[in-house]
């Protein structure tokens, strides 16, 4: 009896804390982005700049400094990446939280896993012979797009997604457990984990040292703009993003679908 009221005192603390937390959290957001919006120079002030020359130094130089033929992916992986780093944390978290509401006890997965067995396409032949056709070009389509991001149009999210829909394709005409004999929970935590902690520190690394006029100590070659072996770290954080955005769209169908990666 004493056991149970103690856990009912420290839960009932538990959700006061939390309230105030939250609350202070919100009004502390809040107050940041009115005086954020308050500081803003007003709208048809004469000393306010005719126009932005960011622009005008992303066109004329973003070539020479980054090495990347597409612009979009230099502004997104060079110039601007720790806002792309902050996207791909945004889906990590989503899909973190998915996990922890939608996965299911074990007792439930065993029910769950049991009824869906019943529906796995284990005689859908026709959907397996075109999807034996079909994965194999999105999977080569995916990552083509992802390798060529800073060459043409695509990249880590447009790549990611279509190598996310044939992990999917894979998952709906041959069934989960032949899915997880190469994609399972823990090869999974590995890969967006790894992805995720890759860009970090690569990015942070150039960030750390290029902003500070600090000298690389391992060098970063831009290569030859027009060469896939180019535009320093944007190829592999490309790959990384890729990773992730692949990951978190079969993640988030997994979960939906099954109650568990």
């Amino acid at each position: 009896m004493r056991t149970r009221d103690n856990e009912h005192i420290i839960l009932k603390r538990y959700r006061v804390v939390y309230t105030v937390v939250a609350i202070l959290t919100s009004l502390t957001m809040t107050a940041v982005l009115l005086l954020t919006v308050i500081n803003q120079p007003e709208y048809g002030k004469i000393g306010n700049p005719v126009e932005n020359e960011v622009f005008v130094r992303y066109v004329e130089d973003g070539m020479r400094e980054t090495g990347a033929v597409n612009i979009v992916t230099a502004i997104i992986l060079d110039y601007r990446a720790f806002d792309t780093l902050g996207e791909a944390t945004v889906l990590f978290l989503a899909l973190v939280s998915t996990l922890m509401l939608l996965k299911a006890d074990k007792s439930i997965l065993i029910r769950l896993n049991q009824e869906q067995n019943k529906h796995e396409p284990e005689n859908d032949k026709i959907f397996q012979s075109i999807a034996a056709v079909i994965i194999p070009c999105l999977l080569l389509f995916g990552a083509y797009v992802v390798v060529n991001g800073h060459l043409s149009a695509g990249g880590g999210f447009a790549g990611g997604a279509v190598l996310g829909a044939a992990l999917i394709m894979y998952n709906a005409a041959f069934g989960i457990e032949k899915s997880r004999m190469f994609i399972n929970e823990k090869i999974f935590r590995r890969l967006v984990i790894g992805a995720l902690a890759f860009y970090a520190v690569v990015k942070g690394y150039s960030f750390f040292t290029g902003g500070n006029h600090l000298p690389y100590i391992i060098p970063i070659p831009l290569g030859e703009p027009g060469s896939i072996f180019s535009a320093g770290l944007i190829l592999p954080l490309n790959i990384a993003v890729g990773i992730i955005v692949s990951c978190t769209i079969y993640g988030f169908f997994v979960l939906f679908d099954r109650g568990e990666i």
